[in-house]
């Protein structure tokens, strides 16, 4: 029941990839110029989404997993009514924020519910249907969205042909995906009500750490607005002046990043003074949660790579189309049905996870994993402009597996190694670690990115440029799909160093 509210917030997290170039159109934001506010679109979710998760993962802790989640569900279904009633960037902004700060609980809250009813020897298998079911949902959003988009207009006018109440159905498309949510969300909440009942708090009467909280609210929210400075407005507007950016990147990045590590430093200080702290630094003494979180870093880190590249192969080298409208169009249906491979493979293989951490451990299939996943990397960065789709869905599918089976064994080491009252916490914490590396991948893609492009297009002039642009696109790509390869290397070496079950609490 609990994943059910699962995918729905990981839905949102990426649905709206798709949906941005008509969103964008619908609000009038200019272009270029309003691409930096636009972003906000979807960097608002991302980042309110990650804040959340420590800080609520606590608050289940202490007042129980079925109010948190609940409130939770009834949050988002808030945040969702309220997108497509805003008719102007900044309140679009705050109802995206609203969405996550509900999406993004229900995470954490999950994953603990797992460890809170499953016995020990049961409980690897059912954080793989979990990662399945996170994986598939946010993975799924961008195909769905360009869906959405392209086929909600004639659902509306269909529907609307029976009532001239329904007219301005005619006119939804992206407003779909946020009216849809608000039924789905109610029934998630109500089915949490009736099923978690029985579930009570672990610590009712201890206090919620307010400072800590906001200390490490705030260091999340600078860290993730300084790396999404790195992209920087030359990634949605090049100026070809690569070196001009590179520099203005990274002033616009260092102040933020400053801050955010300063209030992190912070928050430890703070931490280790506090009797009931909302993060309790002594689990990572404990080597199979620290070495749990480090992996999840790496994963998220070489994740990010595979969605926003693969993508992007597609739209610049594989697009075709009479016009530039048609191909916008092809290449998403393009991009999704590819990245099915990707998405196909790892729920399938994070139920196989959970099966072979349940025989085996944590070590094997989060070694086996990673291996294939560096193998399958290291075969895309040969794809060339004349690549056939059948053969980068086979290594999509490859990859996948590989991320897959790390999904569970990750997750499990997580809630076996800590005790029954920081199981909340403590899957939030794990769940940072990915989406901190997705968020420092990303950063780093699109600055490698830049810089690459701009040192293979330094002999040819701007005319030149469309002939080989393809090319130089397939050549970058290649290398950092090759480099993702490298840096998960040292995520192999510390799966070695898992230790077996090491579990602290009670089922």
């Amino acid at each position: 029941m609990v994943a059910f509210g699962v995918f729905i917030a990981a839905d949102d997290l990426t649905v709206v990839s798709t949906m941005l170039p008509q969103m964008i159109f619908d609000f009038e934001i200019p272009v270029p110029s309003g691409l930096d506010d636009a972003a906000w679109i979807v960097s608002a979710y991302l980042i309110a989404y990650l804040v959340t998760m420590p800080f609520m993962g606590r608050v289940s802790d202490i007042y129980g997993r079925r109010f948190v989640y609940v409130a939770s569900m009834l949050l988002f279904a808030v945040g969702s009514l309220a997108v497509p009633l805003t008719s102007s960037l900044p309140p679009l902004i705050a109802a995206r924020a609203t969405q996550a700060l509900g999406g993004g609980a229900v995470v954490p809250v999950a994953m603990a519910v797992v460890g809170d009813v499953f016995p020990p020897n049961r409980r690897a298998f059912a954080i793989g249907v979990l990662g399945a079911v996170d994986t598939a949902g946010w993975i799924w959003g961008p195909m769905y969205g360009a869906l959405l988009i392209r086929y909600g207009p004639q659902v509306g006018s269909w529907l609307a042909g029976f009532s001239p109440a329904l007219a301005p159905l005619a006119r939804w498309g992206w407003q779909w995906q946020f009216y849809i949510n608000i039924p789905i969300s109610l029934l998630a909440a109500l089915a949490a009500w009736w099923v978690l009942g029985e579930l009570k708090p672990s610590e009712k009467y201890r206090s919620l750490d307010w400072l800590g909280a906001i200390l490490l609210s705030v260091a999340l929210i600078a860290i993730n607005i300084g790396l999404s400075k790195g992209g920087g407005q030359a990634a949605v507007a090049p100026t070809f002046d690569f070196a001009q950016a590179e520099s203005s990147n990274l002033r616009r990045m260092l102040p933020w990043l400053a801050g955010g590590l300063a209030a992190l430093a912070t928050f430890g200080l703070i931490e280790r003074r506090v009797a009931h702290p909302i993060i309790d630094l002594s689990m990572f003494g404990r080597r199979n949660f620290a070495l749990a979180c480090l992996i999840n870093l790496v994963v998220g880190f070489v994740l990010i790579i595979a969605m926003v590249d693969v993508p992007l192969f597609v739209n610049s080298v594989l697009a075709q189309g009479g016009s530039l409208d048609e191909l916008l169009r092809n290449a998403a249906m393009e991009s999704g049905r590819i990245l099915t491979a990707l998405t196909a493979a790892m729920a399938i293989a994070s139920l196989m996870g959970g099966w072979l951490c349940g025989r085996f451990g944590y070590r094997l299939p989060s070694v086996i994993g990673l291996l294939m996943t560096a193998i399958a990397f290291a075969l895309m960065s040969t794809w060339s402009v004349d690549e056939s789709r059948g053969r980068m869905a086979s290594h999509l599918a490859l990859a996948g597996f590989g991320f897959g089976l790390v999904t569970s064994p990750i997750g499990t080491a997580t809630i076996d190694t800590v005790a029954a009252e920081l199981r909340g916490v403590a899957s939030g914490l794990v769940l940072i670690l990915r989406l901190m590396g997705m968020s420092v991948g990303l950063s780093a893609l699109t600055a490698w990115g830049l810089h690459r492009f701009g040192v293979l297009s330094a002999p040819y002039s701007v005319v030149e440029l469309g002939g080989v642009i393809a090319g130089i696109t397939a050549q970058v790509l290649g290398e950092t799909f090759l480099a993702a390869a490298v840096v998960i290397i040292p995520g192999i070496i510390l799966a070695m160093n898992l230790r077996p079950a090491d579990v602290r609490s009670q089922p």
